[in-house]
């Protein structure tokens, strides 16, 4: 019984370590990965031939702004887990093809690596992963209203790169406002 105890224990304390070691990569890997993903896109902007600056992505797919809101005042393992969803989404939604974006395909291959490296690793943080609804319908609409409506367009790819952009800053100050 009392080697039991001690095994369930030794188990407990390893766990911890481990997940305090793991959640070291938000620290230590994970700016330098957001950094490389933000330059990554800022390549992609410069390969670019079209020209959207005054062009914004409509009302319909405006990003719930009270979800970062709830996320800024949740623990540090619920930031992590949002930040893991907003990761996959963007993987998701350029990974849904049809792209006739004037960007590099290496470069944007690139940039799904880098952004799927974060996932991976902020996802070692966490026990749980609580999926948001209303985030995944956010990256729903903007495939279906912002892409399909407007043709898979390179206009329309350059808006999701700007989307992109912004929730990567977002998050950067989400994660490090711990």
């Amino acid at each position: 019984m009392l080697s039991r105890i001690l095994l369930v224990l030794l188990s407990l304390s390893l766990y911890s370590v481990g997940s305090s070691l793991s959640c070291r990569w938000v620290d230590h890997k994970f700016r330098q990965h957001s950094e490389e993903s933000l330059a990554l896109l800022d390549t992609m902007a410069s390969n670019s031939t079209n020209s959207t600056e005054d062009a914004e992505v409509d009302d319909t797919v405006s990003f719930p702004n009270h979800l970062y809101s709830q996320a800024s005042k949740a623990s540090a393992e619920d930031k992590v887990a949002f930040t893991v969803q907003i990761l996959e989404e963007m993987v998701a939604l350029l990974e849904g093809g049809y792209s006739s974006a004037s960007w590099e395909e290496n470069t944007e291959e690139n940039f799904l690596s880098v952004v799927s490296r974060q996932a991976v690793g902020l996802r070692s943080c966490t026990v749980h992963h609580k999926e948001s609804k209303k985030l995944h319908m956010y990256f729903k609409r903007l495939s279906s209203h912002v892409l399909e409506q407007m043709g898979h367009s390179a206009e329309a790819w350059e808006l999701i790169r700007r989307e992109m952009k912004s929730h990567l800053k977002r998050v950067d100050q989400l994660l490090l406002s711990n």
